[in-house]
């Protein structure tokens, strides 16, 4: 196996994006059309309009980003006539993604994929009040080293834990707002280059999101996972995974455990993947490639061109 599929997360997202494909090509309109009829909501509007504020709330951005992603896989099955299984033995997606992915390789229908993503967005944004935590990127520091930054400053009232590990020194930590600020002044000591504050309103990945956790054990409860047609990369545990069971406890605990990205990349790699496709909006995941490993290559594939230049490798 010489590709893999990658499916992006939050922080993807921007006004515009799966509008080219959209507008190019039927059955990408029709995975628009199934998601805005499940929600009840025109939420292609607001992936090609805009506005920015509404689309970057996390119940909106969730499933928005799942659409693109969809709608670009929908477009590579038509024009291809090949199954994912055809393409891919392995794929897996950052955060969200992951519900992308498993999607795409048959667990899930569109429409479960899509409210598991609204109930997800939502549970994650009501689990901790607005003000109380955060999160933070530090630049320069590996993973190991910010998990023991984090349990140095933590405390049994504030905390922080490393949240995302995205290779090449970059590591998110997520938690109470003052103990970012304590980790954030201490990893400067231990070799972090940079302390960048993010844009986000709850601190994800983290144990203050088990409310979350909860409610999304709940709504997968009442959804159907059937095994993928590829194994799946977890976040969690950066392994395969095909057991329905085994993937809805793995989604569970996604939402309070750390996005071990970097040994994802790794185990794709391991598996015999040298060219890692991100499929749907942006550039995040590939961006990564390179960083987590310089024998890897990586291509992004959300435009009518970029799609027909994913076609030609087939």
């Amino acid at each position: 196996m010489h590709r893999a599929f990658t499916f992006p997360g939050q922080g993807s997202q921007s006004v515009g994006m799966g509008r080219e494909i959209h507008d190019a090509f039927p059955v990408a309109r029709e995975v628009f059309e199934e998601i805005d009829d499940t929600l009840g909501q025109k939420l292609s509007a607001l992936c090609f309009s805009g506005p920015a504020e509404e689309l970057n709330l996390t119940e909106n951005t969730q499933p928005a980003l799942m659409a693109v992603s969809l709608a670009v896989w929908r477009v590579i099955e038509a024009e291809s006539g090949k199954t994912f299984s055809d393409i891919v033995d392995f794929a897996c997606g950052h955060s969200l993604g992951e519900y992308s992915a498993l999607c795409a390789a048959g667990a899930l229908s569109i429409a479960d994929t899509a409210r598991a993503l609204r109930i997800r967005g939502r549970a994650m944004q009501e689990a901790v009040p607005v003000g109380v935590g955060g999160m933070a990127v530090l630049l320069g520091i590996e993973f190991e080293a910010a998990q023991a930054v984090a349990a140095e400053v933590s405390t049994a009232r504030e905390f922080v834990a490393a949240a995302n590990d995205n290779g090449g020194a970059q590591v998110v930590i997520s938690g109470h707002k003052a103990a970012l600020e304590r980790a954030g002044a201490l990893a400067l000591t231990r070799g972090a280059k940079r302390v960048m504050p993010l844009s986000v309103s709850a601190p994800f990945h983290c144990d203050l999101m088990q409310p979350a956790a909860d409610v999304m054990r709940d709504a997968l409860d009442r959804i159907t996972i059937l095994p993928p047609s590829v194994p799946i990369i977890a976040n969690v545990t950066a392994a395969p995974v095909s057991d329905p069971e085994e993937i809805k406890e793995l989604l569970i605990r996604q939402v309070t455990g750390a996005v071990r990205w970097r040994e994802s990349v790794l185990r794709l790699k391991a598996e015999g993947a040298q060219t890692l496709y991100e499929v749907g909006a942006g550039k995040v995941l590939t961006g990564l490639v390179k960083r987590i490993d310089k024998d890897l290559s990586g291509a992004t594939v959300g435009t009518p061109a970029e799609i027909e230049a994913f076609l030609k490798t087939l």
